[in-house]
Order: C-alpha cells, then structure tokens, then sequence
C-alpha cells in the first residue's frame, strides 16, 4: 500500500511539474546547482525567483545521478520526435523558443529551405532545432557546453538515425572562447545559424554576440528566436540589431523570431 501511495504521489507531483513548465519553459538553475562547466549562470534578483522555482521541481524527486523529467513528444516536418529532458542543467530542458523556432522553419520551407545546407546550432540543449533541421535536409552541427552533449548526442542520435540525409554532428563550443582556433573561419563556413532561446539573465551575452559575429559571415542567414523576460534581454536585442541586418520574421506572445545577417 505504501508503495502504491509513493508513486500515485509521484505521478500527481510530475503531472503538475508539466503543468508548471508548461506555463513558464524557464526555470534556470542556482549557480550552486550547476556544473562548474555552466558558466552560463543566472544573475540578479531574477534568478533567485527562478532558482527557486527549478530547486523546488528537482526537490520533487528522491536525489539520483540524473533527475529525469521524462520525454516530451512533438511532431515536426513529418516525423514524430521524443526528447529526453533532465533537471541536472537548464541546458537539457525545452524552451518556448525552440518550439517556436521549429514550427517556423516548418511552415516556411519556400523561404528557408534547408536541403543540403550546412547549419549550425548555438546552444543546441536537448537539440530539438538542431534535429528538425536535419530531418528537413541539413547537414547540422549541434554545439553547446561539454556537461550538454551527453544528452544531446542521445537525442540526436534517438530522433534522426535512418532518417536523415546527413547524419547530425555534435560539438563542443563555448562561446567567445578560441573561436578562430576552433572554428577558423577559412573552414567553417555556414549558410545558416540556429539560435533558440539562448538569451536571458546569464553572464555570458557578450560573449553569446562575439560568437554570433564570428559564425554570421557574408552569405549567412541568423535565425534567433527567444522569448523576452528581463531588461538585459531587451538590451542584448538592442545589441544585436546594431551589429547586424536584422527582420523581425514572426513575433507570438512569448516569443520574436529574428533573421539577420551582416552588415558587410
């Protein structure tokens, strides 16, 4: 009976976590919670919120090596797609603007047709853009930071093997660290970058904008979706619109999907 009782109690504690993330995708963990290989940390009175809220959904769960939150399902350029998710890092949880992004990209093939193009994605998380893309006919990189990719080589691997006309790389890139030792521009050259919800109150932002400098050359279209919450969102958008061409593509209650591309 006591067995029983815990996992009712468990099923009812993570159906309202899916409820709760449901209505706010982000919840980004405490610093002290993080590997010391996320140095994209949260900042400010805002993150205390957010913390809070993240810490208290991990409390949910008896302490484990990796806190799983299960798979989420969508249906994307005609397949059916299983992510695996994870509260050990915010990298591995799903955000609005990834969502939007992919359904973008889905309904606008004409416009940003991805067959046989050569993308990258920046801060690739569970890689649910980066596995849309390569279902759509890329040949993709996913990239993030090293405590990212075990995850996200699962669930590229899981959602695109015997699918795919290319099969989807993944690679370590943190950003504005030896970019032009890393990815020297005579060899890496993209005809699109994929960014979803990679901007909010972290450390990182200026660095998150060399990168995009680095990657965006003349011939390369930036797509960047991400839902706005704080003030320095807003002044990374105000940011990123003087150092390149930039259309605002769609724009939905959460989220602005950008285009952009240089000003060279």
């Amino acid at each position: 009976v006591g067995n029983h009782r815990t996992r009712k109690k468990q099923t009812l504690q993570w159906k309202q976590l899916k409820v709760d993330r449901r209505r706010e995708s982000l919840s980004i963990l405490s610093t002290s919670s993080l590997s010391p290989m996320s140095k994209r940390r949260a900042k400010g009175p805002e993150s205390e919120v957010m913390a809070g809220e993240a810490l208290a959904r991990r409390n949910a769960w008896e302490p484990s090596h990796f806190y799983s939150l299960g798979t989420e399902n969508f249906s994307f350029a005609g397949h059916e797609i299983s992510i695996r998710e994870s509260l050990d890092t915010y990298g591995a949880l799903i955000w609005p603007g990834a969502v939007a992004l992919c359904s973008y990209l889905e309904k606008n093939q004409e416009q940003f047709n991805l067959v046989d193009k050569a993308v990258l994605e920046l801060g690739s998380g569970t890689g649910l853009v980066s596995i849309v893309a390569s279902l759509m006919g890329a040949w993709v990189t996913a990239t993030d930071l090293p405590d990212i990719l075990d995850n996200l080589n699962f669930n590229l691997s899981r959602n695109t093997r015997g699918r795919c006309r290319y099969t989807p790389q993944v690679a370590q890139l943190t950003w504005g660290k030896e970019l032009g030792q890393n990815f020297p521009n005579s060899i890496y050259n993209y005809d699109y970058i994929l960014c979803a919800d990679v901007v909010y109150h972290h450390d990182c932002l200026d660095e998150l904008l060399i990168t995009m400098k680095h990657f965006c050359r003349p011939g390369t279209t930036l797509l960047w979706a991400n839902k706005i919450r704080f003030q320095s969102d807003m002044l990374f958008t105000e940011n990123f619109k003087r150092a390149f061409n930039t259309t605002l593509l769609a724009e939905t209650a959460e989220v602005k999907i950008y285009k952009a591309t240089t000003l060279e």
